[in-house]
């Protein structure tokens, strides 16, 4: 029998194949390189101030005395309270898209908010400065305060200068910010599951809740968990539209209408005009907690897709 000619392109393959580990080589290597050079240069205040710049709310560029845990602390507030208020909203935009809103109207729509997602930070932040924040200090902020109970939990809650800016404004700029994203990825997600996977379950009595509850959603469950995961990644990392309206104070939070600050902000705020070493030093370092906060969340979303596919 003879033997078979051998594909046309098959000298290719060994090029194609080095490309492709070369390519996943040089990414990994531009991710080490960024640990090492985040390490390096944090290192001085990391050794200096030990586990209390951890813990430390102190950050006083004067005496050269700096602290972490009011960034850290703003930083995790601001996004997963920026996930709580976008996530119903996204799945009930995209449950809308898939299952209510009429065809001749949905890819428009669908586009609408995939433009949306596209929208620069810069341009929420902008807007959360000079029309979010003034609006949200007259007609939520001041009514709330003048009219809580004093001496009240809920007081402890709302209190805070009523300016606008805030870590809840600043929350929910970043909700509205990632609210497209996750409401165009979740309706790509809801399409693939088969037409008639949803005909059969409407065809036995389902209602639409139930639909979405026991047969999207069940199918689509793992995506769901990444498209959370990425989004709470990117409110983690947002740098502009927080720093114009989150206050920009290094103490921890009392209240959801105090001033705050966010890892990324203050290295916006302060990093050009850093003239210290230390100064400098405790930037770089606030670079690597953000680094390592934003990677172990995508490396706990990435676990629980592996745990779901298990099961």
């Amino acid at each position: 029998m003879a033997a078979r000619p051998a594909s046309k392109g098959a000298w290719f393959d060994p090029i194609f194949q080095f490309a492709c580990l070369g390519a996943a080589t040089l990414l990994l290597a531009a991710l080490g390189g960024i640990v090492v050079a985040l390490t390096i240069g944090g290192w001085p205040a990391l050794h200096k101030f030990g586990l209390g710049f951890f813990t430390s709310t102190t950050w006083n560029p004067v005496t050269e005395v700096y602290g972490a845990a009011g960034p850290i602390v703003g930083t995790l507030i601001t996004s997963f309270l920026a996930l709580i208020l976008a996530l119903p909203v996204a799945l009930g935009v995209s449950v809308f898209l898939v299952e209510f809103c009429p065809k001749r109207l949905a890819q428009p729509i669908a586009i609408a908010v995939e433009l949306l997602a596209g929208i620069p930070s810069i341009v929420y932040g902008m807007w959360g400065l000079f029309v979010l924040a003034p609006w949200f200090a007259l007609h939520v902020q001041l009514p709330l305060m003048m009219n809580i109970e004093a001496g009240s939990i809920w007081e402890k809650v709302f209190y805070g200068v009523p300016n606008g800016a805030n870590i809840f404004t600043a929350s929910l700029i970043l909700s509205i910010m990632i609210l497209p994203y996750m409401a165009a990825v979740f309706r790509e997600l809801f399409l693939t599951v088969p037409a008639q996977v949803r005909e059969s379950a409407y065809g036995i009595g389902c209602t639409p809740f139930e639909v979405v509850r026991s047969v999207t959603i069940p199918y689509v469950r793992s995506g769901m968990v990444g498209v959370v995961m990425l989004g709470l990644g990117r409110a983690l990392g947002e740098t502009m539209a927080v720093t114009f309206i989150i206050g920009n104070a290094h103490g921890l939070p009392q209240s959801l209408f105090d001033s705050g600050s966010t890892l990324a902000s203050t290295i916006a705020n302060e990093f050009t005009e850093a003239t210290g070493e230390m100064h400098t030093a405790a930037l770089t370092a606030l670079g690597l907690v953000l680094f390592v906060i934003t990677f172990s969340v995508l490396a706990i979303a990435r676990a629980l897709l592996l745990r779901q596919r298990q099961d």
